[in-house]
């Protein structure tokens, strides 16, 4: 059976666009109170954890040392975080945000880099419990590994709660879809040319994420920078995983610039497309798109 969109939208939010689209038919009624919990939602989202907003209380965590309230949704987001830092040695962590921000992808995108300097560690930092964060010091939190992600798992919660059990949702390339009769075609692009793809990804009641060089990158820097060495990586052109939620997905996408697939693999379940600098292209044994070209 082919599926076929009952109602479609776009809109632009955290930065990106976004398109969601429905595949059984609402009422317009029912459509437009479906879209402002939508718009509700993100703002709600961004306005805890952006770090490019001044209204932020990711903005108040940074400027003074003290126990923080966080919203439930907080729970889920912290603890991929932590086993994601505890999985790269640190690499992955939410503490990058002042690094990010000296380097130039500040709040006011200046693109203009200050010296570096390597952030704290987990332990050190703060603690986090029940949805209480406590720091000891002001830090700047960044939660760009995951959190596009992990937002639109929170959509598609909210798509569900308003009765709809058949969707997809793209934000800005993160995506995931629910309930398809059959698998979505998404190309996967040529981070060499953008008028080309490297591959197809089959979508199916899965997310799918990715990240790339070519995408939020200026001087020498992009938007993933190791808080070791203070500088981004530069073997791996772009990274796609497919994960049963957005939040994994996103967040595996920015952990496999560090850490091989395969150690990953030994705490979470997804698949992967990863395009090297030499323009070589290698996969997990269980993709099951299509590649152009392989190492």
């Amino acid at each position: 059976m082919t599926q076929q969109l009952a109602h479609e939208w776009s809109f632009a939010a955290i930065g990106t666009s976004w398109w969601i689209g429905v595949y059984e038919s609402l009422g317009n009624k029912a459509l437009a109170r479906l879209q402002h919990q939508v718009q509700e939602r993100i703002e709600t989202f961004d306005r805890t954890y952006s770090r490019f907003r001044e209204d932020s209380q990711v903005a108040a965590i940074a400027q003074k040392a003290g126990t923080y309230a966080l919203p439930p949704d907080s729970q889920e987001l912290f603890s991929l975080y932590k086993k994601l830092y505890d999985a790269t040695d640190g690499a992955v962590t939410p503490l990058i945000g002042q690094v990010l921000a000296d380097a130039g992808y500040d709040a006011a995108y200046s693109l203009k880099s200050k010296p570096l300097t390597k952030p704290p560690t987990w332990d050190a930092a703060f603690t986090y419990q029940s949805n209480t964060l406590r720091t000891n010091r002001p830090i700047l939190l960044d939660f760009g590994a995951a959190g596009k992600g992990y937002l639109v798992d929170i959509v598609a919660e909210v798509l569900r709660a308003h009765g709809v059990s058949r969707f997809c949702i793209d934000a800005g390339g993160d995506m995931r879809c629910e309930g398809l009769d059959e698998p979505l075609r998404i190309g996967l692009e040529n981070p060499q040319d953008f008028s080309e793809i490297v591959g197809v990804a089959l979508l199916q009641n899965k997310a799918l994420c990715g990240s790339a060089t070519n995408r939020r990158a200026w001087g020498t820097y992009h938007h993933i920078i190791d808080p070791e060495a203070l500088d981004s990586p530069r073997h791996i052109m772009a990274i796609w995983v497919i994960a049963d939620s957005a939040l994994l997905a996103d967040g595996l996408a920015t952990a496999l610039f560090f850490v091989t697939p395969e150690k990953l693999l030994r705490d979470f379940s997804f698949s992967y497309v990863i395009v090297y600098a030499d323009g070589s292209v290698v996969h997990s044994q269980d993709y099951t798109g299509e590649l152009f070209t392989e190492a």
